[in-house]
């Protein structure tokens, strides 16, 4: 049989991890495109002489041309400037957005078949504009965030009680920026609501409330937590991972229910945008949203990380994108 191809575009640092990591699973052969010439080739060839050492044989090849991506399976996009300390998602948005144009326009004439998972930032509204201009349907365009944002509430909630990652589960929904919902009534550790394994550590429903709060604003800034230290770049690795969490469920028809950036028809009350949602990755994209049960406060927050993602996506047109 076959094996599948993934396209990378975007030769940055997440885009050599996931070279990396998709070689290091493999999940198909990689193409690595980027328009610094000689630099993705770079990366592939280091990556692909590993072969023997880490024990795969599926091909990763770098190119600087749009050709070598038909026949894509499926294709990732980190294409873009990365955040600068002080630099907010939104702040991004014009140039990215130009960025993202061309790299729509490239895949839509090369690999009009693919599966797409996005990464640039903004989030949102980069998945937007390229469903906008490719016109590939809703299931086939999907972003990575809430993955990413989900595994680092979960990883801080493992911390702060102590116990594994892997047994941690927990949900963050809406935009991927500052107005994301980390839903603490659904985190638990193996179906024990962490919130009642905080109680118990501190002996305070108060100090464990504190506690849980500081971790949601955490994970609400981990971003700009991690640009803040590395000074000359931002998250690489984690959403790397994250990405290709989402690009085995596909690849593989796994069927995960993870948190996406997914087109909305009319679940949770949004009609026609991307939002970070539960929903079914499988060998079509997106199969389904999955809606939850949400309280009043939930709601209000999750409609407020809507209108976010509604402002920028007018924004985005007020721009002329």
């Amino acid at each position: 049989m076959a094996r599948k191809k993934i396209s990378l575009i975007g030769g940055g640092q997440i885009g050599g991890v996931l070279a990396q990591l998709i070689a290091q699973k493999q999940l198909g052969d990689v193409v690595l495109f980027d328009i610094v010439e000689d630099m993705p080739q770079g990366k592939t060839l280091d990556i692909g002489e590993a072969a023997r050492v880490v024990g795969f044989d599926v091909r990763v090849k770098g190119t600087n041309s749009y050709k070598d991506i038909a026949g894509s399976d499926l294709i990732i996009i980190t294409a873009g400037l990365p955040r600068k300390p002080g630099m907010s998602r939104d702040d991004l948005l014009t140039t990215n957005a130009k960025i993202m144009k061309s790299v729509a326009e490239g895949v839509k004439e090369n690999a009009p078949n693919a599966i797409v998972i996005i990464i640039s930032n903004p989030l949102d509204a980069m998945v937007t504009l390229f469903k906008k201009i490719t016109g590939f349907p809703a299931n086939r365009v999907l972003g990575q965030a809430g993955v990413l944002d989900s595994s680092r509430f979960a990883t801080f909630i493992a911390w702060e009680l102590d116990v594994s990652a892997k047994d941690v589960n927990a949900m963050v929904l809406g935009g991927h920026g500052d107005t994301m919902v980390p839903l603490v009534r659904y985190a638990n550790v193996n179906g024990i609501p962490a919130m009642e394994m905080l109680e118990r550590k501190y002996k305070d429903k108060t100090k464990a409330e504190e506690v849980m709060k500081a971790m949601v604003e955490r994970t609400k800034m981990a971003g700009g937590e991690v640009v803040k230290l590395l000074k000359t770049g931002s998250a690489f690795y984690s959403p790397a991972a994250s990405a290709v969490a989402m690009a085995q469920s596909i690849l593989l028809d796994e069927k995960r229910l993870l948190p996406a950036c997914a087109y909305l028809s009319g679940e949770f009350g949004v009609n026609g945008y991307y939002v970070g949602v539960p929903a079914v990755l499988g060998a079509n994209g997106v199969e389904r949203v999955v809606e939850l049960s949400l309280n009043e406060e939930e709601q209000t927050a999750l409609n407020k990380s809507i209108n976010a993602v509604k402002k920028l996506v007018e924004d985005m047109d007020r721009l002329g994108f």
